[in-house]
């Protein structure tokens, strides 16, 4: 028995709007930046995975305002630097979220401690921790 061949013929054009997702690694920075800054940063396109809301909460934590407004849009208000958190910072498994945020908590004079899930607390960290000591 023979199979019935496809065939393709000409289409119309295609219309409308693709949103594509956000990237995690900027959505990682516009929070962090964000928290850095003075006054309100506006943050549209937020990748919202679990590893970007534990950036999200431990910029809280170091004092920023950070405010879901809807569907990938933030607005952080920053201080213009960290202030020494009360709890400890759960990043969770963000790796690239726990890196960039201990680089930047090291500018500033207080005491941080931070945590994450098994995955996270099993992988090396020394490459950071060493040249920010």
């Amino acid at each position: 028995m023979a199979e019935a061949g496809l065939r393709a013929g000409p289409g119309g054009p295609l219309r409308g709007r693709v949103r594509a997702p956000g990237d995690k690694s900027i959505s990682h920075r516009s929070l962090i930046l964000g928290a850095l800054a003075h006054g309100e940063t506006a943050i549209a396109g937020l990748l919202e995975g679990d590893d970007i809301l534990a950036t999200a909460r431990a910029m809280a934590a170091f004092g920023a305002g950070v405010e879901r407004l809807g569907d990938g849009r933030w607005r952080v208000t920053g201080h213009g630097g960290f202030a020494e958190p009360s709890e400890v910072i759960d990043c969770g498994n963000a790796g690239t979220g726990v890196r960039l945020i201990m680089g930047a908590a090291a500018g500033f004079d207080l005491a941080a401690t931070f945590t994450g899930d098994a995955s996270l607390r099993g992988r090396p960290m020394n490459r950071v921790l060493k040249p920010l000591g």
